[in-house]
């Protein structure tokens, strides 16, 4: 989009910046807010040497309150700059990420998953007084609960995953090693993700050329994978000395030079043709199933022979669509969903088809 300061790192005011920033004009958010741990005193471990916490001015919010007013605004503004089949995902800690969820589904946002990042290296819980704390939570939800489109690589995710269908527990390492940043030996910033995590969220909801934007820079992971992976970034942060590590991080890297398409999943999509009777054959839809046109616009029975009945009318999911909604063409495998007997939710019946592929 025109205009647009793509692959730029924007320091400020994060809620002031987005202002700035156009309607509609970026694909997916990434946001790694502020915790607001409310630690209030110094923490230490038996020996008494003292634990790096998070005790960063950024972290600090006088009340709940106040974190409920600063969080509410910039996800008012996220969403804004979101296009109509953008997503979001947002990471925390359970001092967080409930009041956080919470203020989502006030915006608008419709939540798709709740993914659970199992840190397989937890630091400890050093005075033996709770568990430790060994994962955060990140939310992945759509711009708006009618949103009838949004990306999901679902066929890179069964191939990260050795061929089966990725869980929403994510067993990855915290940012340890030649990965963290370090500055006069200590860590440079206190919350750095490691890059593990952000590209399997970047390959799960984006393609090549899609806009990334992290209104929590921070030291730059979002826009170092954004990179890596041929999708275009905006950051913004307030710190000018994370902006300065940023920017030498990203500048450092240097993408590899191949193929456009290999840096995409739509092997899942393009791959064997999958008609529809399959579903039957396969035991993934029966006979007499009823199927949900854009969920809740009009109904089908499903025959044996893989048709559409809806009342009077007769056809395969494209034409009986596209007759029931009084459009010329339509591909069905996007507008036909069916409840699924786990979730009693409705889901496309394009999952189904990925399934058995």
């Amino acid at each position: 989009m025109p205009g647009l300061p793509l692959d730029t790192i924007l320091c400020g005011d994060n809620i002031a910046l987005l202002s700035s920033l156009p309607d509609k004009s970026v694909d997916l958010v990434f946001a790694d807010p502020p915790y607001n741990l409310q630690l209030q005193n110094t923490l230490r471990r038996p020996n008494n040497s003292i634990v790096q916490a998070v005790d960063d001015l950024w972290d600090q919010f006088e009340s709940f309150e106040a974190y409920d007013v600063y969080t509410e605004a910039w996800l008012r503004e996220c969403r804004r700059v979101l296009k109509d089949d953008g997503a979001i995902w947002v990471i925390g800690s359970y001092h967080n990420i409930f009041r956080v969820g919470k203020l989502m589904m006030d915006a608008g946002f419709w939540i798709l998953n709740d993914v659970v990042w199992v840190k397989t290296n937890p630091m400890p819980n050093f005075r033996g007084v709770r568990f430790t704390n060994a994962h955060e939570t990140l939310i992945w939800a759509k711009k708006s609960r009618n949103q009838q489109r949004y990306t999901f690589n679902y066929a890179a995710m069964r191939s990260l995953n050795e061929e089966k269908q990725m869980r929403s527990d994510w067993e990855l390492p915290i940012c340890t090693g030649s990965e963290r940043i370090k500055l006069n030996g200590e860590k440079a910033h206190a919350t750095q993700k490691p890059e593990a995590l952000l590209y399997r969220v970047l390959l799960a909801s984006t393609n090549p050329g899609d806009i990334v934007l992290d209104p929590f820079f921070g030291t730059g992971t979002t826009g170092a994978v954004a990179k890596q992976l041929h999708r275009r970034w905006i950051g913004i942060e307030r710190d000018s000395e994370y902006v300065s590590i940023a920017q030498k991080r990203i500048e450092a890297i240097e993408p590899p030079e191949a193929p456009i398409e290999l840096f995409t999943a739509p092997r899942g999509r393009a791959g064997v043709r999958i008609p529809f009777g399959r579903l039957l054959e396969a035991g993934l839809l029966r006979p007499g199933d009823t199927l949900y046109l854009d969920k809740n616009k009009h109904t089908a029975l499903v025959a044996a022979d893989g048709i559409l009945i809806s009342g009077s009318a007769v056809g395969s999911i494209h034409s009986l669509g596209a007759r029931l909604l009084g459009v010329a063409t339509l591909n069905g495998w996007e507008h036909w969903y069916y409840s699924d007997p786990i979730t009693g939710l409705l889901a496309p019946i394009d999952e189904l088809r990925e399934r058995l592929r």
